[in-house]
């Protein structure tokens, strides 16, 4: 039987869910806040939009580090190759990079939005854009939603997929674990995930905007137990330290005092290194140390180099010690950072924390306090690390909520 089903917030989760619910039949209408659908997915990925991951899904939960054993039946449900299948009906091609990262060929986040949006045209959902709701009201037969021009009334189902409170310009301002209080449930306390990473060193600051490519990262904790690492490219800022080998890091991190290594050199051993500067002190052999080091370092790294390594930065090259140039060697390859704590939620890629999974039927995403009223996406309490991963949290969860309404 048709039922009249409202879905609040347009990102990845609310379309799906508004697209499978009205492919079965119901009367469904997509509130969104912002002028158009899906403004956050246009920007992730910086403007590339990592769609998914292709690895086994199986191997998807242990990238799921918060209550991956919720997602079992969504997961399974609504696969990443469901996705893709998805994507390429509407004529969106896609393409597999390292890691099993997927992303479109054209390398726009433009694409897959505008397939995401036909796909919701072609189910017969509406849409109705630029409004907000202040609140969800339940009378003993339907649902009301409540906007600051009208009330929305008579909907037998409700999803609520408005997103976390990570990118609030996008919209995702917290509003759904607010609608979830009012309803009874639990908010799990909420911080940012995925995020850049403050460091205890300032002279970070002089090296804001230096971008790092191929460095080697190691996240260790107080007792130097390796928490993550990885190889790739990040990026000084002037409170610390971003881009995507540090925002993946940032999931792992665990209490205070964690330091993150990196090997400024991680193409060359050691031993490699050694020789490369032995050979560089006796080309620049009477020049001053700190002159000694623009072809190893790029420009703005080499004052914050000659002033940690401890060697004086006037003392000729050739009278540099076998042990001031190992210190230096040492420097190179196990640069360490301080983290002192995570940048706000609102810098944030992703929200943790959200609508408590006890209280939500796993199989249908459906309260399990309030009948009729479901929820998908990232306000749930659930999050995994870069790579893909979320984004088929979003769509799987929403998925199950369009079909079991």
């Amino acid at each position: 039987m048709s039922k009249k089903v409202a879905v609040i917030g347009g990102g990845p989760a609310g379309v799906l869910a508004a697209a499978f619910s009205a492919k079965n039949g119901n009367e469904t209408l997509l509130i969104e806040k912002n002028e158009k659908l899906l403004k956050k997915l246009f920007i992730t990925g910086k403007g590339r939009c990592n769609i998914t991951n292709r690895c086994d899904i199986g191997d998807f939960f242990q990238n799921i580090p918060v209550n991956p054993e919720f997602l079992y039946s969504a997961l399974y449900s609504f696969t990443n190759e469901d996705m893709i299948n998805l994507l390429e009906s509407v004529g969106v091609s896609v393409k597999t990079e390292r890691g099993n990262r997927v992303f479109p060929t054209t390398d726009r986040a433009g694409t897959v939005c505008d397939g995401l949006r036909l796909f919701l045209k072609q189910s017969g959902a509406t849409v109705r854009l630029c409004t907000t709701v202040i609140q969800i009201a339940k009378n003993q037969t339907h649902f009301d939603i409540i906007t600051p021009d009208e009330i929305l009334s008579g909907f037998d189902k409700v999803i609520v997929a408005t997103g976390g409170k990570s990118y609030p310009v996008t919209g995702s301002t917290g509003d759904g674990y607010r609608f979830a209080k009012h309803f009874g449930h639990t908010i799990t306390p909420l911080s940012g995930n995925l995020v850049p990473l403050e460091t205890k060193e300032t002279f970070v600051s002089q090296l804001s905007g230096l971008s790092l490519r191929n460095v080697s990262l190691q996240l260790k904790n107080e007792k130097g137990k390796l928490l993550y690492q990885d190889f790739g490219e990040m990026m000084f800022t002037h409170f610390g330290i971003t881009g995507p080998l540090v925002i993946s890091a940032s999931s792992h991190l665990a209490g205070e005092n964690c330091t993150v290594h990196l090997d400024l050199k991680s193409a060359l051993t050691e031993k490699q290194l050694d020789e490369r500067l032995l050979r560089d002190f006796s080309k620049f052999s009477n020049k001053a140390f700190r002159n000694s080091l623009f072809e190893l370092l790029p420009k703005s790294l080499i004052p914050v180099v000659v002033e940690q390594s401890g060697i004086d930065p006037e003392k000729q090259c050739n009278s540099i010690t076998k042990e001031e140039r190992k210190k230096l060697l040492s420097l190179l390859k196990d640069f360490t950072l301080h983290i002192t704590k995570k940048r706000p939620i609102e810098e944030a890629i992703i929200t943790s924390g959200g609508v408590c999974v006890k209280e939500i039927n796993p199989s249908t995403m459906e309260s399990k306090l309030i009948p009729g009223l479901y929820f998908c996406g990232e306000m749930i309490d659930t999050d995994a690390y870069t790579g893909g991963f979320n984004l088929q949290i979003a769509y799987s969860t929403g998925y199950l909520a369009g079909t079991n309404v």
